[in-house]
C-alpha cells in the first residue's frame, strides 16, 4: 500500500501548485476549448489574488514522498447553504486509479467539516463516474444532486455535510 500524504501548502509552496496548473489545464483541455498560447504554455494568470482570499487553503499530494498533485478548498460557491468548494484537484495520470484521489478526498472532508459543494463539467466523464461513487459512500447517502451551468458548461452539482473536526 502507498503512504499518501495530504499536506497544507504553505506559501513558498504555492509556485508548486502553479506549475501543476499546466498539467491541470492541459487534462481540461479535453473537455473544454483551452488553447495553448505561441510560446508552448496555456495561458494562466498568477493566481495571486485567489491564493489571497481568507477561505482559500491550497494541499499538495505526495505518494511514498513524490509529488502526485494538489487540491484547493475555497468558498467560490454556486449552490445556497454550501460553506466549502473544492476549487481545482489534480492527480497525475501515473497515479491515477490507485485510490489516491479517493483517499485525498475523504481526508480532506474529515479534516474541513461543514457543508461542501463539490460539482464536475458533465462533459468529463471520468470525474462524473468518480464523484458519482464516491460521493455517496462519504456522505452515507446523504447529499443532494443538482444540474446547473457554470460559465455556459453544463455540471453536476453535489452539496453534503462532514462533521466539523478539530484541524
Amino acid at each position: 500500500m502507498a503512504n499518501i500524504e495530504l499536506h497544507s501548502a504553505p506559501r513558498d509552496e504555492l509556485e508548486i501548485i502553479e506549475n501543476l496548473m499546466q498539467f491541470y489545464m492541459y487534462d481540461f483541455s479535453e473537455w473544454l476549448p483551452l488553447k495553448l498560447a505561441d510560446h508552448g504554455f496555456f495561458s494562466i494568470q498568477p493566481k495571486t489574488d485567489y491564493w489571497r482570499q481568507p477561505a482559500t487553503r491550497p494541499f499538495l499530494i505526495r505518494v511514498d514522498g513524490e509529488l502526485a498533485g494538489f487540491v484547493t478548498v475555497d468558498s467560490e460557491i454556486h449552490i445556497a447553504g454550501a460553506d466549502h468548494n473544492i476549487g481545482n484537484f489534480f492527480i497525475a495520470r501515473r497515479f491515477r486509479g490507485q485510490g489516491v484521489a479517493q483517499f485525498v478526498i475523504s481526508a480532506l472532508l474529515s479534516r474541513i467539516g461543514g457543508q461542501w459543494q463539490i460539482f464536475h463539467i458533465d462533459a468529463n466523464l471520468p470525474a462524473q463516474r468518480f464523484w458519482a461513487g464516491l460521493i455517496p459512500e462519504l456522505s452515507g447517502g446523504d447529499f443532494t444532486r443538482q444540474q446547473r451551468e457554470v460559465d455556459g458548461y453544463p455540471c453536476t452539482f453535489y452539496r453534503l455535510r462532514t462533521p466539523f473536526s478539530v484541524a
